[in-house]
């Protein structure tokens, strides 16, 4: 019996005794070709990627990679005619419709997949995770709305997909997956272009010259009895451009996984998915620093305005990511919609998989290896049954959604710890928060997927690995019991002749500001040449302001209330916070990329672990119950429970005529100390998690199964098949 080789002669595929397919010996000078019976044996039992020349075939070059050159005395092994068909027929060529150019085949391999993919991906963190939370504060100012009002547009994501995913996953699971993928992408992209809309709907946005506001003697502010502007309605819009967003990345994160797991070789598979995920965290990294540059352009294009974009009444042009994005969505979402259901020669994958799936008492695991089971919406509530009776899915899940609050709390409440405990700016606490995620995040993310297929895990080895991970960083956690002093800021927490406030209440007015007419709306801290902060200029007493050229920033002149030991009077302050020179910032931003990285670390691990520990028929629709369950009681309660937690640290809030608004200071020692009380809950809960999920898994019993053996697992590459290796072989 001759079997299939490699062009390399080594590392043989071996089949099982149903993929047995015996032939006659060829004939001298058909030592490449296969006979038509063979040939058609071969087609049938392997369903991918095996072409059939045992008949005549249209014209077709993408069989070219497939094809290796002849001697120029024999005739060609392989027709051009080669068409990619599956055991039921089904064309497995890249294209659209009857148009597939062979030059298309190039892409129609694995690693082209995940290029496209990669890109989808980027461009969905990018825009969701980076323009949105970057555009927020614009949107805001720009339509008048409240805080409220702009989380439900944030929110509007997450319920789109939780309210998509049963249905995408259950169907597109087992549909065609490249299909719902690249419509996916389409209405991302839709979603985008529709989130920029109203720009172009509304009037020119005229912003007051405020170049007084905030000096003694000179302080303006808008009236508070304004009615409600109508531009509000606008959020409506925003948030149906999100709800699309959501709509559109629930293929990504389910069907794309599943379509990448199943068209690579099992100990490849952690890897692509880890590039995948990279891609995507990356994404929001670019969204922040492309959006943020797009906010220092004024958002009307073209006009001259006498306000920088440090001014509160700034509006930047928020809407020109979201056109690209959208864009970009559009063009990307074509040739993923012409990938075939399954790639060439991905069938030699799915027949060696060895399987994985949790073993239940009652033998009921098996009903999902049924071809039959889960076309129809009937077998929906027992592959739900299916999954719940599985108790390391389940915990998996648990364990995922605690690692995801504290992804999402972090992400959101990071830059404002550094902001507060470091005394930086909100872009550069921003920005310094993105120099610390790219590298602990991206990194953690790639080396998780990396370490599975290095040590060539089995499901629980990467639960295990997953439980190490969580313990060094429930360890470096710790480092929150450190913490830099508050800057000195006068009213806030201290008097201005540098006593103690009386019972720790705030008391913005002193004896130096009585005549100024402060008001508390207007807050634009300073920082004085006796290294304590004012709420404002006005606060600070300064009547004269000038621009210092060498950095470009605001100097005030005259402040009354500073500079009281030199020469009354004549202080001088600068705009922006006093700058911190705390000893213990090198060790807490090496802590938290510690914490960072190890939390991304198990990321990819626990991610296959989900995929092996179910059926390979229940994979999509377990990704699917999985992210539900991580957005339910993770994603959308995360920044919630964090955001909760803060504001208890607040010393000093935000005051809308009246009303309570946004913390402005916060305390230090109280931020570390609740953030850490949260950071240790749901580290131990992840922990335990993962424990559980590691005693209650029960594997398959050992047995030989199809690619169990070395050559299968450590064979080349998996798109060696797409070389013109096999025609050259001489005994096939």
């Amino acid at each position: 019996m001759a079997m299939p080789r490699s062009s390399s002669r080594q590392n043989g595929f071996c089949f099982a005794q149903p993929l047995d397919f015996s032939c006659a010996s060829p004939a001298p000078g058909q030592a490449g070709r296969p006979s038509g019976a063979a040939a058609a044996r071969a087609g049938g039992a392997l369903s991918n990627g095996i072409g059939s020349p045992g008949a005549a075939s249209p014209s077709d070059s993408c069989a070219q990679p497939l094809c290796a050159p002849s001697p120029p005395d024999e005739e060609p092994p392989f027709q051009e005619g080669i068409k990619y068909v599956s055991a039921d027929g089904e064309d497995l060529a890249c294209g659209w419709g009857g148009f597939t150019p062979g030059c298309l085949q190039l892409c129609n391999t694995s690693k082209g997949v995940l290029f496209f993919l990669c890109v989808a991906s980027f461009l969905q963190g990018m825009t969701v995770n980076g323009f949105i939370n970057t555009v927020i504060t614009s949107i805001e100012r720009r339509f008048d709305l409240r805080s409220y009002q702009s989380g439900l547009i944030a929110s509007s994501y997450d319920i789109a997909a939780c309210v998509c995913l049963t249905f995408v996953s259950y169907f597109g699971g087992n549909g065609h997956k490249p299909r719902w993928l690249g419509w996916g992408v389409l209405l991302m992209g839709l979603g985008s272009l529709l989130f920029a809309l109203p720009h172009f709907t509304t009037g020119r946005y005229e912003a007051r010259s405020a170049a007084q506001v905030g000096l003694c003697g000179g302080n303006q502010s808008l009236p508070c009895s304004q009615a409600a502007s109508s531009l509000s309605g606008y959020r409506f819009v925003f948030m149906l451009g999100q709800f699309l967003h959501g709509v559109g990345a629930t293929p990504l994160y389910t069907l794309g996984v599943t379509y990448l797991d199943e068209n690579v070789k099992t100990n490849y598979s952690p890897v692509y998915i880890a590039v995948f995920y990279t891609a995507a965290i990356l994404g929001p990294a670019a969204g922040y620093l492309v959006g943020g540059m797009f906010l220092n352009i004024y958002t009307e294009i073209g006009r001259e305005i006498d306000i920088a974009p440090e001014n509160t009444l700034w509006v930047g042009a928020w809407w020109i990511g979201f056109l690209g994005a959208g864009a970009a969505s559009l063009l990307i979402s074509i040739p993923i919609l012409g990938y075939p259901q399954r790639l060439p020669g991905s069938q030699r994958y799915i027949v060696m998989r060895v399987s994985e799936a949790h073993q239940l008492k009652d033998g009921s695991h098996q009903k999902a290896s049924d071809p039959d089971f889960g076309k129809t919406v009937k077998d929906l509530p027992r592959s739900v049954l299916l999954l719940l009776k599985n108790p390391t899915f389940i915990f998996l899940c648990l364990a995922g959604a605690t690692e995801a609050t504290l992804i999402a709390g972090m992400s959101t409440f990071g830059p404002k710890f550094l902001e507060s405990q470091f005394s930086l700016s909100a872009s550069e606490a921003a920005t310094f928060f993105g120099y610390l995620v790219v590298p602990a995040g991206g990194g953690g993310t790639f080396l998780g997927g990396f370490l599975v297929n290095k040590f060539k895990l089995r499901c629980s080895g990467i639960i295990k690995l997953c439980l190490l991970c969580t313990v060094f960083s429930l360890l470096a956690i710790f480092v929150f019991f450190i913490h830099c002093p508050n800057m000195p800021m006068a009213g806030v927490t201290q008097m201005y002749d540098g006593s103690a406030l009386p019972g720790g209440h705030l008391n913005l007015t002193g004896a130096c500001n009585a005549q100024c007419g402060c008001l508390q709306e207007t807050y634009s801290p300073v920082c004085g040449t006796d290294d304590i902060m004012y709420y404002s200029p006005c606060h600070a007493g300064c009547k004269r302001v000038s621009e210092d050229l060498s950095n470009g920033k605001k100097v005030y002149h005259e402040c009354s209330c500073i500079g009281k030991a030199l020469l009354p009077g004549f202080g001088k302050a600068e705009a922006g916070k006093c700058t911190s020179s705390c000893v213990k910032k090198p060790l807490l931003l090496c802590f938290m990329f510690v914490v960072i990285l190890f939390t991304f670390l198990s990321s990819i691990p626990a991610l296959t672990a989900t995929l092996r520990c179910v059926s390979d028929r229940q994979r999509s629709f377990a990704l699917g119950i999985q992210w539900i369950v991580v957005r339910t009681l993770g994603g959308i309660p995360g920044p919630i429970a964090f955001g909760s937690m803060i504001d208890k640290s607040c010393l000093l809030w935000q005051d809308q005529c009246g009303e309570q608004g946004s913390c402005y200071v916060y305390q230090n020692s109280a931020m570390s100390r609740y953030t850490l009380v949260a950071g240790l809950v749901y580290k131990v809960l992840g922990t335990t998690f993962f424990i559980v999920a590691c005693l209650l898994y029960k594997p398959p019993p050992a047995e030989s199964a199809p690619g169990s053996s070395d050559a299968s697992e450590n064979g080349t590459s998996d798109l060696q098949e797409h070389k013109p290796s096999l025609p050259a072989e001489e005994d096939i």
